[in-house]
């Protein structure tokens, strides 16, 4: 399906639970796309346990861009998708989520679209090589409990324990996440399922 933004189309992909308990809005990081390994590996694994996953392409990247431009434009973007998916899946809790850059919109806008909780995947904690450029407050600030699941090979640096409700570190993985991504698939689903059990 399309989702006309202020700040373009979005294309969403979404995979209905039999019977659904909870909506989860979950997108890519700057470059990438929805059909990234551990994306998959999360929605196959939210899926089972009653989530309906809509896997959002963000405008900036339906219109070939490789970087999402301002954070308040794209959240902008962002908070009407949300209020688009939540009208058509009404009467749904929403967890929101998304990998790098898509963990940062998440995290940001989860107060303003009313999210139960945010998933994190592969947090951008700084950028490369930058420890000093800390984005830790937009952990701090979601203003609901977070999964962080993070490689412990991560050039974009692992959170603090006390910056999420969970931190979950795998070993051998990078910031891609897809050296076993059914294992972060399994990550997400135990920690959402007895929320919404």
């Amino acid at each position: 399906m399309e989702i006309m933004t202020p700040r373009g189309r979005a294309v969403v992909e979404v995979d209905e639970a039999a019977e659904p308990r909870f909506l989860f809005v979950l997108t890519h990081g700057s470059a990438g796309g929805v059909e990234s390994p551990d994306l998959l590996a999360v929605r196959d694994a939210t899926v089972a346990i009653g989530g309906t996953v809509a896997r959002v392409l963000q405008p900036f990247r339906v219109a070939g861009a490789r970087a999402p431009g301002s954070p308040a434009r794209q959240d902008e973007a962002w908070t009407s998708i949300t209020a688009s998916l939540g009208e058509k899946f009404p009467g749904l809790p929403l967890v929101q989520g998304g990998r790098s850059n898509g963990a940062r919109v998440a995290c940001r806008t989860a107060r303003a679209v009313g999210a139960a909780a945010v998933v994190a995947l592969a947090f951008p904690l700084h950028p490369p090589g930058k420890p000093g450029r800390s984005r830790a407050q937009e952990l701090r600030e979601a203003g609901v409990d977070v999964l962080v699941v993070s490689g412990d090979r991560d050039r974009f640096g692992i959170p603090e324990r006390a910056d999420a409700a969970r931190l979950v570190v795998l070993a051998g993985e990078g910031h891609d996440l897809n050296r076993d991504p059914a294992r972060v698939g399994e990550v997400v689903a135990e920690w959402l399922g007895p929320r919404f059990s």
